[in-house]
């Protein structure tokens, strides 16, 4: 080859395969970058499902309960749309001084649930029983 011809190779446009890896290379940590996104988004969407699904199953067991003062067992436990779920009452009094005059008793319930895939979700809270129901 001629040194015309070179330079004339030389200057017409096009990648070196140098320039065509790199941009390949690009390309393929870009599409990882999506890919990790899709998964993380894919797996948060997942526990939100299986949070809803919990919330719903503690709201259902929840509207069981005895209502008005009305005295409830100190263990509970039973399942309801595939979900387990335990209920203990306990009294609260060793945490805080009674009010002897109060016609209420304060008594903690903690509620546990755990759906079909094993995620649990737990809840904790005060209820007022009333001293004449009391056993």
């Amino acid at each position: 080859m001629s040194p015309a011809t070179c330079s004339r190779y030389r200057t017409e446009g096009g990648f070196t395969l140098i320039e065509a890896l790199v941009a390949l290379a690009l390309v393929a940590v870009g599409l990882a970058a999506i890919g990790t996104l899709v998964a993380t988004n894919s797996r948060g969407a997942l526990k939100l499902d299986q949070h809803a699904a919990l919330a719903s199953a503690a709201r259902v067991v929840i509207a069981t309960l005895p209502h008005a003062g009305a005295p409830m067992p100190d263990d509970l436990r039973g399942r309801v749309a595939g979900h387990r779920w335990q209920m203990r009452v306990t009294p609260f009094a060793d945490r805080i001084s009674l009010v002897q005059e109060s016609q209420f008793v304060p008594q903690l319930v903690q509620l546990r649930i755990q759906g079909p895939g094993g995620a649990v979700m737990s809840f904790e809270t005060v209820r007022l029983q009333s001293r004449s129901t009391m056993r």
